[in-house]
């Protein structure tokens, strides 16, 4: 991976400030920024690892790069950057993450997330080193993985650029994804089975929903991976990219989505995902609530306008 330049963020001209919507959005992207700085900042003992992308946005973690991308700077990018140990997953690094994450949520000029790796590896596991020793009363009594969920739950759609290794942790992280892109050389398991142990971050339950019984037993009980290319063909990702060009086309996909209303995104994404856990004739009920809730937004009625007025659409996320 090419090393970054490093310079200072650049401070927009004091006399360029109109105090409209547009610098208001600014100034709380740039907040955000200030913000994931400061909470890296405070890891006793970890000194932060630098990286600045573009002005618009400024991330300092140890074990993460954080930037934003796209027109308008509206695709937040997160890399897990812990090349040495192939990103395994350690537990100050998902702590990072949760916290990137949070910080993302709250910034209103995001609206779509792009979570990558390596060209290696997007992640090859948890970090088995950490978790050698524990103890059964250690796990079940500390929640041991729950903490992991917290990319599941997140409301703006997220995005996996998976290139290389993406097994056990790193696999089931990708799968909390909404949409999984993945890079021509991407390889996907569930080999906790070769560790005597299995998958506790929902490798069984989102695998199953993904691929199916079969293909999912059979990688679970055998640790045996698959391609991208299987993968693709499985219903675990949704596309495969050359692996030069993986990002940029995760980026592309997050702009698309980000140009629409981030309030609308939410619900929809509120309703596929009610699908994995409601019986038909229960989903459908909330995605009709939720089709309903649209009706009382501002963006509802400026999408039909445009639509009818034969103009593009000026959404606020109101």
């Amino acid at each position: 991976m090419e090393e970054r330049i490093t310079r200072e963020p650049e401070v927009l001209p004091r006399a360029s400030l109109d105090w409209n919507p547009c610098v208001l959005a600014t100034l709380a992207s740039m907040a955000t920024a200030l913000l994931l700085r400061r909470l890296s900042l405070a890891m006793a003992g970890q000194p932060p690892r630098r990286f600045l992308g573009s002005a618009a946005a400024t991330a300092h973690f140890q074990h993460l790069l954080v930037e934003k991308k796209g027109a308008g700077q509206r695709v937040a990018v997160i890399q897990l950057n812990r090349p040495k140990a192939l990103n395994a997953l350690c537990d100050d690094l998902m702590k990072e993450l949760s916290e990137a994450l949070d910080a993302l949520e709250r910034d209103p000029g995001v609206g779509a997330i792009v979570l990558t790796g390596s060209e290696k590896a997007f992640a090859a596991g948890a970090d088995i080193k950490e978790m050698q020793h524990r103890t059964f009363q250690e796990c079940y009594g500390g929640n041991f993985l729950a903490h992991w969920n917290r990319l599941a739950s997140v409301r703006k759609p997220v995005i996996a650029a998976v290139n290389g290794y993406a097994l056990g942790g790193g696999c089931e992280l990708a799968m909390m994804c909404d949409i999984i892109y993945a890079g021509e050389k991407a390889q996907f398991g569930q080999p906790e089975i070769l560790l005597g142990t299995i998958p506790g971050a929902g490798g069984t339950q989102r695998l199953t929903r993904a691929v199916g019984k079969s293909l999912a037993m059979e990688m679970v009980l055998t640790g045996e991976r698959i391609s991208a290319q299987e993968a693709k063909l499985a219903g675990l990702v949704s596309k495969v990219c050359p692996v030069e060009k993986l990002l940029d086309e995760a980026i592309g996909c997050g702009e698309k989505i980000a140009r629409h209303s981030k309030l609308v995104a939410a619900m929809a994404k509120e309703a596929v995902n009610a699908a994995f856990e409601l019986t038909l004739a229960e989903g459908n009920r909330l995605e009709k609530r939720l089709f309903h809730a649209t009706f009382a937004t501002e963006d509802r009625k400026e999408g039909m306008n445009a639509f009818v007025e034969k103009r593009d659409a000026k959404f606020k996320d109101h």
